[in-house]
């Protein structure tokens, strides 16, 4: 039974049938709470559901200019007590007033000069009549009177639109006395325990990285899922005809946003890649807006921000979301979460960061951990880390790392080198969970969320 059903029922009771708004109105209840009674009440035999289609009125954008300056036939007449010409009349009140002024009676025109027909009062009386009118179809949308609405339909001061309505009728049924439905409960019915809330897996895995984070001395990164191609592609020195800028590897969005307002920061990252990939840096791809490929973006931000350049370790790290226009399987995601980090310290070395990313993988309880020689846009030398999985005998790659380029780091902060890596959340979750299939994580399986445990 759902909090507020005997409530809901006992309105139902009384008034035999009302619209799901008005139910909720009237409940005290939101309406998707009323929604889900009605669907109990529904199975229980209480109620049925129809759906009837009504037409709303509104008053169109027009008429709510003539409700806080009044209507234009109105303000002509009062240009005619006033002894004005038409030449003395705003061109709305020309377009609009002074045909209306002239059909209601409410002036004459006498050699270009306007001349009133009827008495003030009968022309405030009329004034108020539409205004009123106004007032009833924003509270009400409805108008009961015929002659005024086609009044205000020919001049196109209301529209109409046809909305469908959800109705719940009472069956009939009667309501046992002390049954839940009545407001009473049986105490004596075996039931369930009431299952506890829990952090997602996801939630759990991601609070136990940030602490292994902050306790090997990194500050958290922050920012939006939506970013600029300047600091998702341009300012890692990734040249903007490279593939994974295609629609086919980027999710693309509408519009453009602003370059950073450092000139002299925009200028450095236009100079390297004109100087190191030759050709001509264009500002309006630099505009265009994504979702983030990947949290380095974070990693660029921060770094372009960084005032104690390379005297002390700056070193930050990021757990965000990030987007890829790809297929998705057993192992891959269109979007999921990565683990950013990066160390700013002209005294850090390579040995540095492969020491850094073996604590970070044993502290998450992986033992056989081995790096691989690889290849990524911004990093020079480059690696990947690899895990051995007991369960599949085999070594699986969990994220890549390297120093970023001077052509990278050089241009945001003056530093070099800057050590650096994006790393997996959902893999090695995966891994430690005994996962086949990286997809089980979003399926909101409810036994499964029940049943896992994870170290948090």
């Amino acid at each position: 039974m759902y909090k507020g059903e005997d409530k809901v029922l006992r309105l139902l009771m009384d008034k035999k049938e009302l619209e799901l708004n008005r139910l909720a109105q009237e409940s005290g209840l939101n309406t998707d709470s009323v929604r889900r009674i009605v669907e109990s009440l529904k199975g229980s035999g209480y109620a049925t559901v129809s759906a009837i289609e009504r037409t709303l009125l509104a008053p169109t954008e027009e008429f709510s200019g003539y409700a806080d300056r009044g209507m234009p036939e109105t303000r002509v007449y009062r240009a005619a007590v006033a002894g004005k010409s038409i030449t003395d009349l705003l061109p709305e009140e020309k377009q609009f007033g002074l045909p209306w002024a002239k059909k209601k009676g409410f002036i004459g025109i006498d050699k270009g000069r306007l001349v009133p027909g009827k008495e003030e009062a009968e022309v405030l009386a009329e004034d108020r009549k539409m205004l009123d009118a106004f007032k009833a179809l924003k509270e009400t949308s409805a108008l009961t009177d015929g002659v005024l609405l086609d009044e205000l339909f020919i001049r196109n001061l209301v529209k109409k639109r046809t909305e469908k309505q959800m109705v719940v009728s009472y069956t009939g049924k009667a309501v046992a006395a002390g049954a839940p439905e009545a407001g009473g409960f049986d105490i004596s019915v075996p039931s369930a325990d009431a299952a506890l809330g829990k952090a997602h897996v996801i939630t759990a895995f991601r609070d136990r990285i940030a602490r292994i984070m902050s306790e090997l001395g990194f500050e958290e990164m922050d920012g939006s899922v939506v970013e600029s191609t300047f600091w998702n592609f341009d300012a890692l020195f990734q040249p903007q005809d490279h593939p994974a800028r295609d629609l086919a590897d980027t999710f693309y969005l509408k519009g453009e946003a602003p370059l950073p307002q450092n000139k002299t920061l925009v200028k450095r990252v236009k100079e390297s890649h004109e100087d190191g990939w030759k050709y001509r840096w264009s500002e309006a791809e630099a505009k265009k807006v994504v979702l983030r490929t990947h949290t380095t973006a974070l990693s660029a931000r921060y770094l372009a921000a960084i005032k104690d350049k390379g005297r002390r370790p700056k070193k930050y790290f990021a757990i965000g979301r990030v987007f890829r226009n790809e297929a998705t399987d057993f192992k891959h995601l269109a979007e999921f979460h990565q683990v950013e980090g990066i160390i700013a310290w002209e005294g850090a070395t390579f040995r540095d960061l492969l020491g850094i990313l073996k604590e970070f993988y044993s502290k998450l309880g992986f033992e056989k951990i081995r790096f691989r020689p690889s290849f990524f846009p911004y990093t020079e030398p480059s690696l990947e880390v690899e895990v051995f999985f007991e369960p599949r005998g085999q070594w699986l790659e969990l994220g890549g790392a390297g120093v970023f380029r001077p052509e990278v780091s050089i241009p945001l902060a003056g530093v070099y080198p800057v050590l650096a890596w994006g790393l997996s959340l959902e893999r090695p979750l995966m891994l430690s969970l005994g996962l086949e299939d990286i997809r089980a994580l979003y399926r909101n399986d409810i036994d499964f969320l029940k049943k896992t445990r994870l170290e948090r």
